[in-house]
């Protein structure tokens, strides 16, 4: 299904039986709850048996009720707030939450691993290789994936420039003179930042070619994007998972590095020096 699941449940409620109504009404109004419900507890929720439920979903159009809850835990992921995400996390996690947590971890890694567009990362890492500039963004939590993005870029290339998003004014000004031949890479995982999508609409229509790291290809920056490279994430409770993202950016930073190894090679030859000449880093522990 393409649409809002919760705009053809509306459009459609006259249409469902009288158990379907209840399944509908309770996910009308509390879909944050009804998206990590099993079937069975769906159904024991509103009084309707498990195969009502079951029905429900293939009258929406989905393939079964693991598809429409799907759906359903993609549409919220960008509409919860914090309140709802802290709400929701009691029911989730459980009391164990270092295994829960971290297991949700090794299966978001694993899950963008068997899902990665293999050709498109290869042709992420052509276009920056080849991009007259380098422009980096993300906001809020996203940006910890997109600085260190540009923190290893800038050992790399001498063309990169992190965009700041201190306000929507600074975001434009300092991705003004972006054009054809540049390489704008965004970086958002929900809840989506708009500046970040409304700078990405910029680069595209400037000619440059953009790259988007999100979660999915329904993401809002996805479709402004000339290569969409898409990692898993998840929310624990009002922190979102950003550790596949993650896993993905370091991904990108070794392929790239990997193609200009004897510049790299000799930038941190250089930067070797410097360090021991001014002392950067603590040897207490060597």
């Amino acid at each position: 299904m393409k649409r809002d699941i919760l705009t053809y449940i509306r459009e459609n409620m006259s249409s469902f039986s009288k158990g379907q109504k209840r399944i509908a009404e309770f996910i009308l109004d509390s879909y944050d709850k009804a998206a990590f419900m099993t079937a069975s507890k769906l159904g024991q929720t509103v009084n309707v048996s498990e195969s009502t439920v079951v029905r429900f979903a293939a009258e929406l159009g989905y393939d079964g009720y693991p598809s429409m809850q799907k759906s359903l835990q993609k549409m919220i992921r960008s509409r919860l707030t914090s309140v709802q995400r802290i709400e929701m996390a009691h029911d989730q996690i459980g009391d164990d939450v270092v295994s829960s947590v971290l297991r949700s971890d090794v299966s978001m890694i694993r899950s963008t691993l068997e899902e990665l567009d293999r050709g498109l990362f290869n042709g992420a890492v052509e276009a920056i290789l080849n991009a007259k500039k380098i422009y980096i963004i993300g906001a809020r939590s996203s940006m910890s994936i997109s600085h260190f993005l540009a923190f290893y870029f800038n050992v790399i290339f001498d063309n990169v420039r992190e965009i700041s998003e201190n306000s929507a004014s600074e975001v434009f000004e300092q991705i003004l003179r972006v054009g054809k031949g540049d390489v704008v890479i965004g970086v958002s995982f929900p809840r989506y930042s708009s500046r970040t999508v409304k700078a990405m609409d910029y680069a595209r229509d400037r000619g440059a070619t953009v790259i988007a790291i999100t979660d999915s290809e329904a993401s809002p920056i996805a479709s402004k994007a000339h290569i969409t490279l898409t990692a898993k994430s998840d929310m624990a409770s009002f922190v979102d998972s950003l550790v596949a993202p993650l896993s993905l950016v370091n991904a990108l930073i070794v392929a790239v590095s990997q193609k200009r190894d004897q510049d790299v090679a000799q930038t941190f030859r250089q930067l070797e020096q410097i360090w021991e000449e001014y002392d950067v880093f603590d040897k207490t522990g060597n």
